[in-house]
This record gives C-alpha cells, structure tokens and sequence, in this order.
C-alpha cells in the first residue's frame, strides 16, 4: 500500500468501527423472503427464522441474490426493508441492504431511495449517520450486467457509484452480472473510495481475495459455497468472514465450523465441512433443474422448510416463491433426504408449537 492510499484505508477503518460498533460478524446470510398465500410479506415467519439462526449468524443481507433481489421491483424492495429491518434491529443483527439492478442507472436511482429513506427515519442529513442509526453497515451492489463491458467501463461505472460516499459492500457476482471485476480495477477502486468497506465474492475464484492487501482494511467474505474450513483466516485462507445462502438453514453446522477452526480443531472442522458439502451439492444441484425461480433461493428454502418443520416438513405445505409457484413437493424431499444423510435434519422443526404441529 502506498502512503497515498493509507489516509483511505484509516478513514475506511474508522467508518467500520462506526458502523459495525461490535466489530465484524463472522456469519452472514442472505436472508430468504418468506411470503404468505396472497404475496405479501410473511414477517411472522421471517421472525421466527431470524430467531433460529441468531446464535449462529451476525449478520443479514436483505433483498440479497437469495431473498429474491433481482426479482422484486423497487417499490417492493423499498417494502421489505423498510418492514424487515426492524425485525433485524430487534435482534442484534450487523445488516446489509442489496441494490441490485442491472444497470449503474438502476442502481443510483435505487441507492438515492434508500438513503433518502434510512435519512428520513434517522433524523439526520449525513448518509453515514443515518446509517449507523438505522444499524446498517452499507448497501450492497454489483456491477452493471453485461458480457461485453470492459474494464474500464466496468470501473468507470463503480468510481461513479462509489463516489456518493455512501457506504458500500460490492458484490461479486458473474453467474448474474456476465462479468468479473478485475483485480486491478478493484484495486483502483479500493485505493479511491474509503466508503468501499466490503468484499462479497460469490464467483468462486476467489481471485480477488487472493490479491487483495489486508492493509486496505477492506473485509473480504466469501459468498461462494464449499470449503467452509478452508477459506476462512483461523483456516489458512484469505476470508475475514463467510456471507452465505446456506447460512439460512445451515447456520448452526457453519458455525460449528468456524467455532472449531477458531479453537484449533481443524479436523473436525475439515469434518463438519464434507458433511455440509454433501448436503449443498445434492441439493443446488436440483435446484438448478427446477423451471421456475432462483437456484440459490430454491436450494435455500427447502433447506430452510425441513429446519423449520423437522420431520414434518414432507407434510406442510411447501414454500411459496416470489413468482407466485411453490416448490415442489419432490424436491423438499431431497433436501430432506440430504439433510437426513449427514445427521443435520432435525426431529422437531423451529416452526413447531408444543404439541408437535408445524405453525
């Protein structure tokens, strides 16, 4: 790093500590949008997950890839932060909220809303403060989509962005966006902008971890699925912390691991690990076959439906995606079936009343 960008990377810190005054977290998820029969917004049920997965998870991502992001337009995006947050609030959670838009217009347009909107509920006129008081540490965004962009359009469009000074986590993400970020464009980017505090990479290259200098300050989280015991730091990697769409169901088993790794017990994390894996891949797998919706949100809510209902889960009624469908029945079962196999399904579901019924 030279001495040009060290005062970014001191300002970077310092918003870090105003915004995530806990520090950190090490778990995140990309939290499922849970709705109910009409298409409205289930926060009962989104309560009682943000419930289950509190021990193990410190932070959200909100109207992320995986909570139907891409899907929801604006008005119902502005919606579901602006009923979910609370219930994040409530319970501790770090938060992000995803402005995730195909085009760098979308993407200003969207990222003005929002902070006009956190600004408003805050009382205050500084983006940063309001921020900091609604317990929002940035938004999170992606480059503009397009196979043919180059680098220099690609950086082009982020300097733009970022040059709001609003807080912002980038994301990763070519199997949506068609393209990669170069490491030197987001070194250049990281040099510029203080207000860059965050790295969620879902390529699975991992390439800009690997080139990235710690002395940034910039928090690097892994989004891409495998690995769990390897990538992190106490593992040997390069990761800071995990943001995950398996966090939503697996969050205590993702934990487990991290709890290990932190403890020096690398086998049984490299253990936990295979387990979880041999879940993932069955299950994403199908999900990539499925006609309709997300694979990462249809992978994640029947996941997340066997957690909810135990043993049960084969009889309530599967989960209801944005387009108005519902899973089907066969697949809840392979989730169900891999979750069973690796000793992760759980007999009671933390949906379940006292007599044993699913809510």
């Amino acid at each position: 790093m030279t001495k040009e960008t060290r005062p970014v990377a001191a300002r970077r810190r310092e918003l870090l500590r105003q915004l995530l005054p806990a520090g950190a977290p090490r778990l995140w998820c990309p939290l499922l949008t849970h709705y109910r029969d009409d298409g409205s917004l289930d926060l009962e049920r989104t309560a009682r997950q943000l419930d289950a997965i509190r021990p193990h998870v410190g932070g959200l991502l909100l109207a992320g890839s995986t909570g139907d992001g891409w899907e929801l337009d604006e008005a119902q995006r502005q919606r579901l932060v602006a009923e979910m947050l609370p219930l994040a609030r409530e319970r501790g959670f770090a938060v992000l909220l995803g402005v995730l838009k195909p085009t760098a217009q979308g993407m200003r347009q969207a990222m003005a809303a929002t902070v006009a909107a956190l600004c408003a509920q805050a009382g205050t006129d500084d983006p940063t403060e309001a921020f900091a008081r609604c317990g929002v540490a940035a938004l999170t965004l992606c480059a503009p989509h397009g196979q043919a962009l180059s680098q220099d359009e690609l950086g082009s469009a982020l300097d733009e962005l970022l040059a709001s000074g609003v807080p912002v986590s980038l994301y990763q993400l070519p199997q949506v966006t068609g393209n990669r970020i170069a490491a030197a464009t987001y070194a250049a980017l990281v040099a510029r902008h203080a207000n860059l505090l965050m790295l969620k990479d879902t390529s699975g290259e991992d390439t800009l971890a690997q080139a990235a200098d710690d002395a940034d300050g910039v928090l690097l989280l892994r989004g891409a699925e495998g690995g769990y015991a390897r990538h992190p730091k106490a593992g040997g990697g390069r990761y800071d912390g995990a943001l995950l769409s398996t966090a939503n169901g697996l969050g205590a088993a993702l934990g487990g691991v991290l709890d290990a790794l932190c403890a020096g017990r690398r086998e049984q994390a490299q253990a936990l690990s295979a387990r979880i894996e041999a879940v993932v891949e069955p299950v994403f797998a199908a999900a990539a076959a499925l006609p309709v919706g997300n694979a990462f949100t249809n992978a994640n809510k029947a996941l997340d439906h066997v957690m909810a209902h135990g043993e049960a889960a084969g009889m309530a009624q599967p989960p209801r995606l944005h387009a108005g469908t519902r899973l089907p029945r066969e697949f809840v079962a392979t989730a169900a079936a891999a979750l069973a196999r690796q000793g992760l399904a759980p007999a009671r579901g933390y949906l379940q009343n006292r007599t044993g019924s699913s809510a």
